[in-house]
């Protein structure tokens, strides 16, 4: 039996396509792949849009080694330096108030988490989120995901709505009207206990949508007037990815409870839920219970550690703005001469490519990785194939200009 014929045996189909890519890998370096059969593949996605010092960062294996041999796991209820040193930091990169954080494993975890005080602490249920959101797996998250997954499982949880996406072509979208009618819904179907909002601040499964300047402020508005709490979920925005340490900064809006995730670990099992005193102290007196097995694990925090400290050390945010600026112009380029690209999109390292149609998507994906890069395209109704272009923040120039090469090839070679 080889290794094919042991995952047609053994491994369940996750994905809903149940699709594996078809490469062994077997290991990782910087932007590269290494596969069984010797081929090196170009990273376009940073792992699951979370390696974002690349694979196999030096700074980040020597802490796994010593971490490893001195405290690696603890009894939830027990605290390590690299746990309380990572809650700090993590505070101090943040506005006021956001100060108060719970370290845990996953993105769906931490949205568990948030959604859960956030319920708690309003003593309200209902939950509002985008059409195109992706929050997670498990039960709330899950609920308040609307890209895919929802069909064939049961009832959701009541009290769950969905509201528009705010996208549509520059100057052909009256986003505020649009934002105005969506609540008047969520009013009309309210049983009286809206308690938060999720939502992320670049949607990146539903693909790659920016909200417009002025939206998230808006939003904010709406979610204070009725008493409820804004999560923005900045699994894929944080930590420098957008140019900026958190894609909230640019709108100037704080939220009212953050979470963070894929890029906090670069790789490894990490997320972090951040809020206030005030609301921390509420769900405290309430009761809050989110006790999980790895929740403050020493090993994960102190990857953490060491992914901030080269983030500050290497000023990744400018290198993320940078390179962003320097892809973008370089899809633009190539959307000049290929009429099957329709748009580009995006800040800084998580650019958008949208194609004419899902099929023409999935084509060159295969094509891409046939010619050494691995590329991710996300397939919604309304839209064609949108790639979703996250390298690591630490890919070269070179590296960016050996992706963008392959991809004008696999464009050319499909179209």
């Amino acid at each position: 039996m080889g290794f094919w014929d042991d995952v047609e045996r053994h491994m369940v189909r996750y994905s809903g396509a149940g699709r594996f890519t078809p490469e062994v890998i077997v290991r990782a370096e910087g932007s590269y792949l290494f596969s069984e059969s010797g081929r090196r593949i170009l990273d376009f996605t940073s792992g699951q849009m979370s390696a974002i010092l690349g694979h196999s960062h030096p700074d980040i294996v020597a802490t796994l080694r010593r971490q490893a041999a001195t405290l690696d796991h603890l009894f939830s209820g027990m605290l390590s330096h690299p746990v309380v040193d990572l809650a700090r930091r993590l505070a101090e990169s943040l506005p006021d108030p956001l100060e108060k954080v719970l370290l845990l494993t996953t993105g769906a975890e931490a949205n568990e988490a948030a959604i859960r005080m956030a319920k708690l602490v309003t003593g309200k249920h209902e939950v509002v989120s985008f059409a195109r959101s992706w929050h997670g797996m498990t039960q709330a998250a899950a609920n308040a995901t609307y890209s895919s997954g929802r069909k064939g499982y049961g009832p959701a949880v009541p009290g769950n709505f969905a509201i528009p996406v705010p996208f549509g072509a520059d100057g052909e979208l009256d986003w505020q009207r649009q934002l105005d009618l969506s609540f008047d819904l969520v009013d009309a179907q309210s049983v009286g206990a809206l308690a938060a909002c999720i939502v992320e601040p670049i949607l990146s499964s539903g693909g790659v949508i920016d909200l417009p300047l002025g939206y998230l402020a808006a939003l904010r508005d709406k979610c204070h007037e009725r008493g409820m709490l804004l999560i923005l979920d900045e699994a894929q925005t944080a930590l420098c990815r957008t140019g900026t340490w958190y894609a909230f900064e640019r709108d100037g809006v704080v939220p009212d409870i953050l979470t963070v995730s894929k890029t906090l670990g670069a790789g490894l099992p990490l997320a972090a839920v951040v809020t206030s005193t005030e609301i921390e102290e509420t769900a405290h007196e309430r009761g809050y219970l989110f006790f999980t097995t790895h929740v403050s694990d020493p090993l994960v925090a102190a990857v953490g550690n060491t992914v901030l400290d080269v983030l500050e050390r290497d000023k990744l945010d400018l290198r993320a703005a940078e390179s962003g600026a320097f892809l973008k112009d370089g899809l633009r380029e190539l959307a000049s001469r290929h009429e099957t690209v329709t748009d580009v999109r995006g800040r800084g390292l998580l650019v958008g490519l949208e194609l004419t149609s899902d099929e023409l998507g999935a084509a060159v994906t295969r094509k891409c990785l046939e010619l050494g890069l691995h590329m991710n395209v996300v397939q919604l109704p309304g839209m064609g194939g949108v790639f979703r272009i996250a390298p690591p923040l630490t890919a070269t120039r070179q590296e960016l200009a050996e992706g963008l090469d392959i991809l004008d090839r696999a464009l050319a070679s499909v179209s």
